[in-house]
């Protein structure tokens, strides 16, 4: 399969966003960004952080807050932001996404607080204790189609990533979940498109929900998600780490690590989500 680059692939057309006015973008969500009939909340991230790279006058995302109001469906949307601030070294906005019912109400999807700079401008001076995951090399790893049964929960998102987990964190996919509340994986998009700070957003929300590895099938709705970028991906197949460590109230949250092939940590995130009934 020949590689895509930035600006051809699915996911850029799937994030496309079309200004309509100043603050005012029109944008089209994809079904094939759905898991089960649901649209998956990072995609849903990384399209409003194309609008807002679009509005505020820096290029990259580097704090993204979202709060999930309500469910996104596919169709047509409408995409509203403003610019709290603007500074020398980080911009800040805020977006909201709309669409509309049968009746035609407008309803509020996502409401999204960012700060936006360069991460070209940042120091190299890099201090950290944190470690790449202890993953198998990739062809040791698990995709969707391996097995005797595809694994439960693929979806239409399934073809559009190149996604293989740790088999150490599979037991679920065979009915035989860990209890550890940890995913981790190889990632990247299906054609090859090298991952860049706007993917980012999609990836930290894309792996199944540890909630499998814990024993718990079905939907886990991101109630809110908070994404750092902190460097700019270097080229090739991302690892990435999502730990649970507190299911507590029906409610439980997910902290994310993604990794880079220069063994960098190139993003962070940490969501709340409803846990399933299980």
């Amino acid at each position: 399969m020949a590689q895509a680059s930035i600006g051809d692939s699915e996911f850029d057309r799937d994030t496309a966003v079309t200004r309509r006015e100043e603050g005012v973008y029109g944008a089209e969500l994809s079904a094939g960004w759905t898991i089960i009939q649901a649209v998956n909340g990072g995609y849903l991230l990384a399209l409003m952080g194309r609008a807002l790279g679009d509005a505020l006058p820096h290029p990259d995302p580097f704090s993204v807050s979202a709060h999930y109001v309500t469910a996104s469906r596919p169709g047509p949307a409408v995409i509203r932001t403003q610019t709290v601030r603007s500074g020398r070294t980080l911009s800040t906005g805020q977006a909201s996404l709309f669409q509309y019912e049968e009746d035609g109400t407008e309803v509020e999807r996502i409401r999204v607080l960012a700060s936006y700079g360069d991460l070209d401008a940042l120091s190299d001076d890099v201090r950290t204790t944190a470690k790449p995951p202890s993953i198998p090399p990739i062809e040791h790893c698990l995709g969707s189609g391996d097995g005797p049964a595809p694994i439960p929960g693929s979806s239409a998102i399934t073809d559009r990533l190149m996604l293989k987990l740790d088999p150490a964190t599979c037991g679920w996919a065979v009915g035989e979940p860990s209890g550890k509340g940890e995913m981790r994986a190889w990632f990247g998009l299906s054609d090859g498109r090298d991952a860049d700070p706007l993917s980012l957003l999609l990836t930290v929300d894309a792996l199944p929900p540890t909630a499998f590895e814990l024993g718990i099938k079905g939907w886990v709705p991101t109630v809110e998600l908070t994404a750092h970028v902190r460097c700019r991906p270097a080229p090739g197949p991302l690892r990435v780490s999502i730990v649970t460590r507190n299911l507590a109230g029906g409610f439980l949250e997910e902290d994310a690590e993604v990794w880079d092939s220069a063994d960098r940590l190139v993003a962070q995130s940490r969501q709340l989500a409803l846990a399933p009934r299980g």
